[in-house]
């Protein structure tokens, strides 16, 4: 498994564990109030920094333990990432889609925040299992 393939490993179970910490915040929260009315602003935000924290310490530990294995990247690395990265950006247009149209419904802020972050967190799990599958198979027939 190369350096890469670690990382975006770290990244799709970072982005999997947060969002799911969040959704059980917000759930645990509104067993007296409703969903709407639920205090979100934090956890999201504590959610989204924590990802970012799990990810650079899982990525140090991860070069770490695999240090003899090096860290270079060949252009084949360099492509799936990309794709990886184009692939998953289809979630934030929806993301944004979602929220504009979200905005002119003039629904609740909630929904807006949530839909935002569901489709940040859907583009990085499309984007890192384009790469894993990317890895697995012969690239060059994509």
């Amino acid at each position: 498994m190369s350096y890469e393939e670690r990382n975006v490993w770290v990244f799709l179970v970072v982005a999997v564990l947060a969002y799911a910490a969040y959704v059980v915040v917000i759930l645990s929260r509104a067993r007296d109030t409703p969903l709407t009315e639920v205090a979100y602003a934090g956890p999201l935000l504590w959610s989204i920094g924590g990802a970012i924290v799990a990810s650079i310490v899982g990525t140090i530990a991860v070069s770490l333990a695999n240090r003899r294995d090096g860290h270079l990247s060949d252009q084949r690395d360099k492509e799936i990432n990309r794709v990886g990265e184009r692939t998953g950006q289809s979630f934030v247009v929806i993301g944004a889609l979602g929220a504009m149209v979200l905005a002119m419904l003039e629904a609740d802020w909630f929904w807006i925040a949530n839909a935002i972050y569901l489709c940040f967190v859907l583009s990085a799990v499309l984007g890192s299992l384009t790469k894993l599958a990317a890895y697995r198979q012969d690239f060059s027939t994509w």
